[in-house]
């Protein structure tokens, strides 16, 4: 799927003033750390066949997709924005726990998303490298999961100076308690593009989506 980017009219860009403070005079981003509930998600998904990590990378993506504010990038020093993202993220390797990068086309369908998801780490599962699959678009946002530790917080940083103004999101190990699964879930984001507010209303969503599994998944 071809992304389409929009620019932006940085003469009325409501967020103008916002961007050159949080860029230029106090280049800023933070970091928001939530439990998030996942037992109906959980259960549906597993009933079903197929892979909860599949399925926190299709919500993750659609929900974000919803909001422009996190599908900003700067293309040839022109910001705007981007009609939908794509999920970058690592496979691991057993034999010498490391990692490869790659990624998978998104869709709205799960159905379709879980098949070309499969494929792909069919296809790549015993490549080794930081990255594995090619060619990556420029609308892939970086989304993992530490499948081995529930964390209360998870900070990722970077030290190249690029401007990068898309999310960086992290899960880590659910937990279990009185029958219900609850999983740490990391966003982090540039505040040049995003606030609290925006943050929040991401994860409101996120939860709402995965209270609601009937929704995007034929039961």
């Amino acid at each position: 799927m071809t992304t389409q980017f929009t620019p932006i009219d940085m003469k009325t860009w409501q967020r103008r003033d916002y961007f050159y403070y949080f860029t230029k005079m106090m280049p800023t981003g933070f970091n928001v750390n939530v439990d998030v509930d996942i037992t109906k998600t959980y259960h549906a998904v597993k009933d079903g066949g197929y892979h909860f990590f599949a399925a926190y990378l299709f919500l993750a993506t659609k929900v974000i997709s919803q909001h422009p504010e996190f599908m900003i990038v700067s293309q040839n020093d022109q910001l705007g924005y981007l009609d939908h993202l794509i999920p970058s993220y690592s496979l691991f390797h057993e034999d010498d726990k490391s990692i490869s990068g790659m990624w998978t086309e998104y869709t709205d369908d799960f159905k379709v998303f879980h098949t070309a998801y499969q494929a792909d780490v069919e296809t790549y599962q015993h490549q080794h490298g930081a990255v594995v699959k090619p060619n990556q678009p420029q609308n892939a946002y970086m989304i993992n999961m530490m499948p081995w530790l529930h964390f209360n917080s998870y900070t990722p940083l970077t030290f190249n100076g690029l401007p990068n103004y898309l999310p960086t999101i992290e899960a880590g190990q659910y937990q279990e308690k009185d029958g219900r699964f609850t999983m740490p879930v990391s966003f982090t984001i540039h505040h040049a593009v995003a606030d609290g507010y925006h943050v929040s209303s991401f994860f409101k969503d996120f939860q709402a989506a995965l209270n609601h599994p009937e929704e995007w998944l034929e039961i």
